[in-house]
């Protein structure tokens, strides 16, 4: 299943962000895939927030991992949130650290950008989405479950 969405401000992508929150269940890993700039990061931001996660929402670049852990579970059952960048690591690197873990958390939600950099670890039970930037700020997001 696919679907196809066009934002053109970074308030309209975090709205996006939201709206998907709310159809998340856990025990997926949602991989976001874009050039630097396309607004992987932004996206991430409005889905953490839509899932209730306590801000601030940064990029998890340097850190690897950032997990959030929610006040209370969604309506879905997510309590927790796993939220990777894989830009500066590779594969080995990220399955020392519990990557097959995150993803099998029955009660955790994997938000994964750069995911091509480590692409024999993705579960076959996630959500691919990729951003295009189409203009300055307009962006075409495509969403596919599998």
């Amino acid at each position: 299943m696919e679907n196809l969405q066009t934002t053109y401000n970074n308030d309209e992508t975090k709205d996006f962000g939201r709206k998907l929150a709310k159809t998340l269940h856990p025990s997926i890993a949602l991989c976001l895939s874009g050039d630097l700039g396309a607004g992987k990061t932004t996206l991430s931001q409005g889905i953490l927030e839509g899932l209730g996660a306590l801000p601030p929402y940064t990029s998890p670049t340097f850190v690897i991992m950032k997990e959030y852990v929610l006040r209370e579970a969604t309506e879905t059952g997510i309590k927790r949130i796993y939220h990777v960048d894989a830009y500066r690591i590779e594969s080995k690197d990220i399955e020392h650290l519990g990557f097959e873990e995150w993803c099998s958390d029955p009660s955790g939600l994997v938000i994964l950008e750069w995911p091509e950099r480590i692409a024999e670890l993705l579960p076959q039970k996630r959500i691919d989405i990729t951003l295009t930037q189409k203009g300055e700020m307009e962006r075409e997001i495509v969403v596919t479950k599998k």
